[in-house]
């Protein structure tokens, strides 16, 4: 990223947007801090794509005079999308501040707070200073967790609950006015688009690669073990020992990856009895648009008992480290399931589709269809339709078989109705 010129995510009731942010710097003697905006306006954006669009054809808005400006408009999409250090879920407070105060919940808390105050001092936003100056605990949450200890750090900590309770919502709507999507360039927007996707689709197939010479490697290590290769020079045969599975290995629920065209979201899914299950009910899937948000809904056990995992043995272990701010979610590459470009990549014939991606794809859908009973997805990919013809063609290639010929606009059509589907099926938090 351009040097102090930073992208960054706000989760607003509108939705989670994407702006820039230049935290203050020195010029001219004087001191600045500035976000993408105009005047009254703040500009953020529904993903890196638009974000990008817009910088690199805006002749003007509040950052154009920054002394690292000029580097922006040449970052590629990938630059633009914000790490999980500057993604500010500003409607989860509420959740954290009825928690009990731990490390990790006050320096998150720390980090939106103090980006809060940032746009107040830059927006001029009086309503919010009000709120955050009104109550002590605010000022010392970049203290840690000891300001909030003992008898004195609990009622700091009630006393800040309860302004978050009565007076967040100010903040909230008070900088969601603020907020304009600006248009941008049609063409441009295609362009930074399909950049996105692309970034998307290459990390998964990277990772997926990585794990794949990984899984390689161990069956090499295994044979040698079995027939009694010496490493070393010890003169002894090396017993084979099987490598740690981790947390999330030994419960048997998986971290999963969506990507999507509205953005990447993470969920769980487990297998019992071969049986597909979800973080969810009622065929809804409960998604969250970082690793960390998951985490911090998963410690909230009550609600997490409506969930059908709920119902999985190990679901307690996990509501346990998840309450006890230990919980670290980590996604393995095989649970990344991308679904952007697919459907283009469908119209355009089998010679562009990429296998993995497909059958991953693939996978995600019908599990998803199987743990809400139904048959759609199931119908859709029957051999006998015409998408089912061409998805079993790519996943299972057979020289005697007739390749599906163009146009392939009903398969594009049907698999778009089906990608449809399920993202009705996420509950974005």
């Amino acid at each position: 990223m351009a040097q102090d010129i930073i992208p960054i995510e706000l989760g607003l009731p509108q939705g989670d947007l994407v702006t820039l942010w230049a935290p203050r710097w020195r010029e001219d003697g004087e001191e600045w801090e500035a976000f993408l905006g105009d005047e009254d306006d703040l500009y953020a954006f529904p993903d890196a794509a638009h974000l990008a669009a817009y910088v690199r054809t805006a002749e003007q808005h509040d950052l154009i005079d920054h002394p690292a400006w000029d580097a922006v408009p040449a970052l590629n999409v990938p630059e633009l999308i914000p790490d999980d250090d500057h993604s500010y879920d500003l409607v989860g407070v509420p959740e954290m501040v009825a928690e009990e105060p731990d490390s990790w919940t006050i320096s998150e808390l720390a980090e939106i707070v103090n980006i809060v105050r940032s746009l107040a001092d830059v927006c001029e936003l009086d309503e919010v200073h009000e709120v955050l100056d009104g109550c002590e605990g605010f000022s010392l949450l970049d203290q840690g967790q000891l300001p909030f200890s003992g008898r004195e750090g609990t009622r700091l900590w009630n006393e800040l609950s309860g302004v978050v309770s009565e007076k967040w919502d100010t903040v909230l709507d008070t900088i969601d006015q603020l907020i304009t999507v600006p248009a941008v360039d049609a063409a441009t927007l295609e362009e930074t688009t399909e950049e996105l996707a692309a970034f998307h689709e290459e990390s998964a197939e990277a990772e997926a690669g990585v794990d794949s010479r990984d899984d390689d490697l161990d069956a090499e290590d295994t044979e040698e073990s079995e027939s009694g290769t010496y490493t070393g020079d010890t003169g002894e045969a090396e017993d084979s020992e099987d490598e740690p599975v981790g947390f999330w290995g030994e419960v048997g629920i998986d971290p999963i990856k969506i990507v999507t065209s509205a953005g990447e979201y993470y969920t769980l899914r487990c297998y019992l009895d071969d049986d597909p299950i979800f973080l969810g009910a009622d065929g809804r899937i409960e998604v969250f648009g970082s690793e960390r948000a998951l985490a911090r809904k998963l410690a909230d056990a009550k609600e997490m008992a409506e969930t059908d995992l709920a119902e999985v043995s190990t679901w307690d272990d996990v509501l346990v480290k998840a309450t006890a701010g230990e919980l670290e979610v980590e996604v393995d590459p095989d649970n990344t399931y991308v679904l952007t470009g697919l459907d283009e990549d469908i119209g355009e014939g089998v010679d562009a589709i990429d296998p993995t991606q497909l059958e991953l794809a693939v996978e995600l859908l019908t599990d998803a269809a199987d743990w809400a009973d139904d048959d759609s997805v199931a119908a859709a990919l029957a051999s006998s339709e015409s998408l089912g013809w061409l998805v079993s063609f790519v996943l299972r290639p057979d020289p005697t078989r007739l390749a599906p010929s163009p146009p392939f606009d009903a398969e594009q059509k049907a698999w778009r109705e089906l990608v449809e589907s399920f993202e009705d099926r996420l509950h974005v938090n």
